[in-house]
């Protein structure tokens, strides 16, 4: 029922975006927008793609090339959605036109426009009275990386094959309307190395399909190298799923307080391209302006101490994420000793590996049994979980392998406390495990209702201890008991992407690792209650290891490992 009601709602809100008058009142279209004699002329051709990642939904498309166009030299990439609509040189948009007129006054680069409709699923065979699905609420008001992959992985490889598209995503923008306008928001917000300029008009930042959470996102997130043009209008809609005119208004405060390179437009239309239209050139001068600059990040800073934004006192813009040498097969489990070294996993390849701190990467142990979490107990030894030999193991100094405990189906994560009590959590049958000092093993959490018990980290007093659901989207937390028993289970914090693993940072905060991002948990009163998402992983790469180092701190760094 909720999707035949969203699909309703999409064909209403593409009619009241497709059927607006012609007069445009106070918003008419400038000279921009106007074909002039002597400005060179672009050609427009079309193409038709059956999407895999889309399961079999054809997408029409309209591909711009513009007559400066040389085949020796990458061009910068724009892509619309919904680009029917865009591509015409009649009509409310023009972009062939626009694209004609600010290239050839250089006030944006050589550009090729991708115009790409929404996917369409077609009946089966044979099925005389069914009708084809349209795929554009589900593309485009999603919250995940879908879309961009889809762009990534099939729109520009094929397009590709014709024409020398840069690779760069400081060279590629994105624009859409309504739907279309959250989407491309959502492809640079996933990969931001990838798409770093966003043009927005009437963007429907509203609980469509979730939406409504890029504020609280971006608020909580280290800033991305993304620059944002925001169009809406006081006429906007307000409906079930929320206000347009207020929707846009939280992204437009959202993105000035985490820095972002953004402008935002509001005038008096509705949900129309009235006023998107009128504006589209100067819109286009504005996320183009100083390119090849890089986008900046933190570029409109709160009016507050920086020190105040808790994001920024963990993580430093003036520093990227840097690969630590080598390639692996699955990495896992970063582990740092009291001497500076930090140690993690490749579980496929059965290693364990040391980082020394002057970033030197040597073996550590091999055949491992599929080591996977790893950590420091108080005894100064690194404990890991055999997740082929379904035991847990200390290691020495020197590396020999002592056996803690067996019998744990695929143990997966670990912490140790101060007195040497040991926490694993075995997934597939949804527990958390408990091992005394003296090695007994008991089960002290059993519950169906946490999927895929993975990280497992104590708060800093130790009085309790969270764990995260990765087949679920919330992490979990208990009291922990002097016998080792844990109690009063609750949920600590629905993490909206799904989490992967849980470190304890020495500032009494929490580290949650996510597919996207790398947030920060800081305690209140007792409790844990606040979280601050820090940072998206650098690039999207199999078995790699990345540091940050934070001169605020010296030897202060943080280490991630990356799988996808």
């Amino acid at each position: 029922m909720r999707s035949t009601y969203i699909g309703q709602i999409a064909r209403i809100l593409l009619a009241n975006l497709i059927l607006c008058p012609a007069a445009f009142a106070q918003y008419s279209l400038g000279p921009d927008s106007l074909e002039h004699e002597g400005v060179p002329r672009g050609s427009v051709d079309s193409f038709t793609l059956t999407s895999k990642i889309f399961h079999g939904a054809v997408h029409k498309g309209w591909i711009y090339v513009p007559q400066q166009y040389d085949a020796k030299t990458p061009a910068c990439v724009m892509i619309f959605q919904d680009g029917s609509g865009y591509q015409s040189r009649t009509g409310p948009w023009r972009v062939p036109v626009v694209f004609d007129n600010l290239i050839n006054k250089r006030e944006m680069p050589v550009t090729i426009g991708i115009f790409i409709d929404p996917g369409v699923i077609l009946p089966p065979s044979g099925a005389k009275e069914a009708k084809p699905r349209v795929n554009r609420s589900f593309e485009y008001d999603s919250v995940t990386d879908q879309y961009s992959r889809f762009l990534l992985e099939e729109v520009l490889p094929e397009v590709s094959k014709k024409y020398n598209l840069t690779t760069d995503g400081n060279g590629r923008a994105i624009a859409g309307i309504s739907s279309g306008g959250i989407c491309a928001f959502t492809a640079a917000w996933f990969r931001p190395e990838k798409f770093t300029r966003v043009l927005s008009f009437v963007g429907s930042f509203t609980n469509i399909r979730g939406g409504n959470v890029y504020p609280d996102l971006i608020r909580k997130t280290e800033p991305k190298p993304i620059r944002v043009f925001l169009q809406d209008g006081k006429n906007d809609l307000d409906n079930g799923f929320g206000s347009w005119p207020v929707a846009s208004r939280d992204m437009a405060d959202a993105l000035k307080f985490a820095g972002y390179e953004f402008k935002y437009v509001f005038g008096d239309e509705g949900h129309n391209a009235r006023q998107g239209g009128a504006i589209l050139p100067d819109a286009l001068r504005w996320l183009w302006v100083d390119y090849p600059k890089p986008i900046e990040t933190n570029a409109t800073p709160a009016p507050r101490p920086a020190t105040t934004q808790p994001v920024l006192q963990v993580v430093d813009l003036n520093e990227r994420w840097e690969q630590i040498e080598g390639t692996y097969g699955f990495t896992e489990g970063p582990a740092p000793d009291n001497n500076g070294s930090v140690y993690f996993s490749d579980i496929p390849n059965n290693k364990i590996y040391r980082i020394d701190p002057q970033l030197k990467v040597m073996l550590f142990v091999q055949d491992t049994g599929g080591a996977n979490g790893l950590t420091f107990g108080p005894d100064g030894n690194l404990y890991a979980c055999q997740m082929n030999r379904n035991r847990v193991v200390a290691y020495d100094p020197s590396g020999k392998e002592r056996v803690v405990a067996e019998g744990i189906q695929s143990v997966n994560d670990i912490a140790i406390n101060r007195a040497g009590g040991i926490y694993v959590t075995e997934p597939p049958k949804h527990q958390v495990w408990y091992i005394a000092p003296n090695g007994t093993k008991t089960v002290v959490a059993k519950d169906p209702i946490v999927a895929f018990p993975n990280g497992v980290r104590f708060t800093p007093d130790q009085s309790q201890i969270v764990v995260a659901d990765t087949h679920g989207v919330r992490l979990w937390i208990y009291q922990v008991h002097p016998d080792g028993q844990l109690a009063n289970r609750e949920a600590y914090y629905d993490t909206q992407i799904l989490p992967a693993r849980t470190e304890k940072q020495r500032r009494r905060n929490v580290l949650r690792c996510f597919r996207t991002a790398l947030r920060l948990h800081e305690p209140r009163d007792s409790g844990l209650r606040r979280r601050r998402p820090l940072h998206r992983h650098p690039q999207q790469t199999a078995g790699k290891v990345a540091r940050q180092l934070r001169p605020r701190r010296p030897r202060d760094e943080l280490h991630l490992c990356l799988q996808w």
